[in-house]
């Protein structure tokens, strides 16, 4: 079936950069991986806080994922790579169930690829410390629960002087999940709800 697209992303869109009318050519593709798995009966996406440092996406909760890199041959590779990388979850591990609509993100010139995994039970995570400070991990009932998606005023690393108010997921400690991360989640939302809807 037709992805949803940018009408799914856009239930949850928070920018501080207005998108373009097109990508731009010199846009640096990239690849994340959004890994599903169970814990306690309750089926959990895996989300991770990236380490305070001087990029447009510090301390700011993501999936895994990163830049693409020629040696990688496609963007698949580039998300399952990261991941390894960043948190420590080996390929072989887990099955991809496919990808979500691509996102571009103006404050980094990355365009992003979202792929969908699932892994059969919880991974051993091994977190790389130089990019990751936690892991969070958090249900899928709790997450998509109307209850969580609000409106808050955040500021980006990339422009630390601009206050937007912007949807995002609230999660059970406070922590804030907007951005192309809160889009890549609503796209996921509205799949899997029309999977289980019909």
């Amino acid at each position: 079936m037709p992805l949803p697209g940018l009408t799914a992303q856009e239930l949850m869109m928070g920018r501080v950069v207005g998108l373009p009318r097109t990508v731009p050519e010199n846009a640096r593709p990239s690849a994340v991986l959004c890994l599903l798995y169970p814990v306690a009966d309750e089926l959990t996406m895996l989300l991770m806080k990236r380490r305070e440092d001087k990029g447009a996406h510090s301390a700011q909760v993501s999936f895994p994922g990163g830049r693409y890199e020629q040696a990688d041959g496609e963007l698949l590779f580039t998300a399952l790579r990261e991941a390894e990388e960043e948190v420590g979850v080996r390929p072989a591990a887990v099955d991809v169930l496919g990808p979500l609509t691509p996102l571009y993100i103006p404050v980094s010139n990355f365009n992003v690829s979202p792929f969908v995994a699932f892994a059969p039970e919880r991974p051993d995570f091994n977190l790389n410390d130089d990019e990751v400070a936690h892991i969070i991990e958090t249900p899928l009932s709790h997450l998509f629960h109307s209850s969580r998606k609000t409106t808050t005023d955040v500021t980006s690393p990339a422009m630390p002087g601009l206050i937007r108010n912007v949807k995002a997921y609230k999660l059970d400690d406070g922590t804030i999940v907007w951005g192309a991360t809160a889009m890549i989640i609503s796209e996921l939302e509205v799949v899997l709800g029309e999977y289980v809807g019909g």
